[in-house]
């Protein structure tokens, strides 16, 4: 996905100060189901994962069992990394929403931004829908796989 080129936007579009580490992405009206072929694409691209529930990581559950789990109970959270400058935190709020943080501590070039691309665009086109970030409290994707063009878009 070399769209997106790092000279172009690295200035801006991935500043921890101004964004914090953890821009947010969502996909929103989501079944448990769409939950499980976020999970499944996890297990088939080989991407390293770690599920931790409380203190202790475990092994990885369907996602039916998770989002069974009673309120209030520990909530799991599924950390990823597509690769070794990116990484995602999915957090198991409820059926209706997959979300998770994208960790750009560690962006620093282009291998690392066409990473990042390629994983946000891999969830879209399992779910059959766009994925957008947001930096920070704002209401407005920054970057944002588009399912109609079938590309990583900067907002």
């Amino acid at each position: 996905m070399a769209d997106l080129r790092w000279d172009d936007h690295a200035a801006w579009l991935l500043d921890p100060v101004r964004d914090g580490w953890l821009p947010d992405g969502c996909v929103a009206d989501t079944t448990t189901a769409d939950w499980q072929a976020v999970l499944d694409l996890v297990v088939e691209q080989g991407w390293a994962l770690t599920f931790v529930v409380g203190c202790f990581e475990v092994p990885l559950p369907r996602a039916e069992e998770v989002l069974s789990w009673p309120a209030g109970s520990a909530r799991p959270v599924l950390s990823v990394r597509p690769g070794p400058e990116v990484g995602a935190v999915f957090r198991f709020r409820s059926a209706e929403r997959i979300d998770f943080d994208v960790d750009v501590d560690r962006l620093r070039g282009q291998e690392g931004l066409d990473v990042l691309c390629e994983f946000l665009a891999a969830v879209g086109r399992r779910l059959g829908r766009s994925v957008p970030t947001y930096a920070g409290s704002g209401d407005t994707p920054f970057l944002q796989y588009d399912r109609e063009t079938d590309r990583v878009l900067v907002r």
